[in-house]
């Protein structure tokens, strides 16, 4: 769905599960990287990244690198660019408009009109949709070619919330038919105008920082839903890293246990929450429901 942020992983070090075992072992065994890593077992790897789980021994898990494409609003960006572990390359707004355009396109398509030639025409015909009677699907598929909109919006089917924005993107047109520069001009765009950026990190940073957080339930629901999303690409690809990583209950409880369990073990009822309470204070008899919660988006 096209008003919906989405994620991909575009690249991690195939043998991140091995290098960080070793990296682990390496900690307490005098023999060297290579001596160690030639004698270590699939089932070695699996005992020492659990055992990074159960202790928090973090710093194995820094050799690593997970390279993920982000395609948001810039309400989730500005909330993605705050964990400061990581790298990121945004999309320029001053050189690029590309999301805007493919709104234009869609809007001359909608109303049967040539596409504009102008930011003066561009603007009018922007205006045109917002008195057009399009129907809410109509103007959910127009919007959703630039912005990232709310499920609930959907739900409701509010079409003054999608007009709005549309009417914001026909001031932003008017702006630079007036002679506005670009990097003025985008002042008047709503912040839920998508962005797409580039964005590097490490292993530790994913199991404890950002996957905790942001796969809370109290986390916004767009960056809440990349991280769900982009969780399950990295069990797809290192399984004994990743399984039982989860919001931030998962990684109390599982610090708090001999043998931790994973976050599908919690989600299907197999593993129960022995924590008094979570870092976000739900009692433990509400933290299973608060999160299926989480990952219901």
């Amino acid at each position: 769905m096209k008003y919906l942020p989405s994620v991909k992983l575009l690249y991690y070090l195939s043998d991140t599960e091995r290098i960080i075992a070793t990296s682990a072992k390496a900690t307490l065994s005098p023999r060297d990287f290579n001596s160690i890593n030639e004698k270590m077992s699939v089932e070695d790897i699996e005992n020492w990244l659990r055992e990074l789980v159960v202790r928090g021994h973090g710093s194995p898990l820094e050799h690593s690198i997970y390279v993920f494409e982000v395609t948001c609003s810039r309400v989730c960006s500005h909330q993605l660019v705050r964990h400061r572990h990581a790298s990121y390359t945004q999309l320029s707004q001053r050189y690029s408009d590309k999301y805007l355009k493919s709104l234009v396109e869609e809007a001359s398509r909608l109303l049967g009109k040539t596409p504009p030639a102008t930011f003066g025409e561009t603007a009018l015909l922007l205006e045109d949709v917002v008195e057009s009677n399009l129907v809410f699907n109509q103007l959910l598929e127009l919007a959703s070619q630039a912005f990232i909109i709310p499920p609930v919006i959907v739900e409701n089917r509010n079409e003054g919330f999608l007009k709005g924005l549309l009417a914001s993107t026909a001031e932003y047109y008017r702006a630079l038919a007036s002679g506005v520069s670009y990097e003025d001009a985008r002042y008047l765009l709503p912040q839920a105008v998508k962005t797409r950026i580039i964005v590097s990190m490490n292993a530790r940073e994913l199991v404890e920082v950002f996957l905790p957080l942001r796969m809370c339930s109290r986390a916004q629901w767009e960056i809440r839903f990349i991280a769900w999303e982009l969780w399950r690409q990295l069990v797809s690809v290192h399984p004994r890293i990743f399984k039982y990583t989860g919001p931030r209950c998962v990684l109390a409880e599982n610090r708090s246990r001999r043998q931790p369990c994973t976050l599908n073990e919690f989600l299907e009822g197999r593993c129960e929450f022995t924590i008094e309470r979570c870092p976000e204070k739900t009692p433990r008899h509400k933290i299973l429901e608060c999160l299926n919660t989480a990952g219901s988006i």
